[in-house]
């Protein structure tokens, strides 16, 4: 049995009515490591990888464990990122993987919910914007908004509009979580509760990348 269809079997809305589907032979990872995400290139290390297509539209479904117990990502295919829109350790992860879209098997992490992981999709979402919309949090706390959303992009993009943030510079790392019942977050200085947080020792893009790949490898 492929790791297709124990996917399927957890995520069967992915595949819509009268979409084609096309699994490719499984194999090893062949694609190396990343610098400065130890945990993360030891999980793609254990990784099998198994090329699908849904629609028309390649994908790479990763996966680990035991025949009776498999987890893993569906994930696009890698992609080569020009200019400093994002940091290098994301430039770097697009290199091998770009970038997660479904799980299946997975454990409790921060990236539970997340309709889209470390994607060129969540990179293109317009913060401004987004901030523009949710302006009163602050207006009505008798605040302005802390940090230049323009400094920053979404590196994750939660299914109730949630975003987590990464500084394109340093990666800094900040949750804009107006509905949220997360624990081990801070509300960053100068926003009210329900708006900008930080999580709790994770404060920068690789941290999270690690933490959340070390779930994965440990489960």
């Amino acid at each position: 049995m492929s790791d297709w269809e124990p996917f399927l079997d957890e995520v069967s809305w992915f595949v819509q009515p009268g979409e084609s589907v096309v699994v490719g032979e499984a194999r090893p990872w062949t694609r190396g490591s990343i610098d400065g995400l130890p945990e993360l290139s030891a999980l793609f290390g254990s990784a099998v990888l198994t090329p699908v297509s849904v629609g028309g539209t390649a994908y790479e479904l990763l996966a680990w464990g035991s025949p009776s117990d498999r987890r893993g990502w569906l994930c696009h295919t890698p992609l080569e990122a020009e200019g400093d829109f994002v940091p290098r350790v994301h430039k770097s992860f697009w290199r091998v993987c770009g970038g997660i879209v479904e799980r299946f098997g997975e454990p409790g992490t921060w990236w539970n919910n997340q309709n889209q992981v470390l994607t060129i999709d969540a990179a293109r979402v317009r913060i401004a914007d987004v901030f523009a919309d949710y302006a009163w949090l602050w207006e009505d706390a008798g605040l302005e908004v802390p940090i230049d959303p323009d400094e920053y992009y979404a590196v994750a993009v939660e299914a109730n509009g949630n975003l987590t943030l990464a500084h394109r510079g340093n990666g800094r790392l900040v949750l804009f979580a107006p509905d949220h019942a997360f624990t081990h977050v801070t509300p960053l200085v100068g926003s009210p509760p329900y708006s900008l947080l930080t999580i709790d020792k994770v404060p920068d893009l690789a941290t999270w990348i690690e933490v959340c790949a070390a779930a994965w490898r440990d489960q």
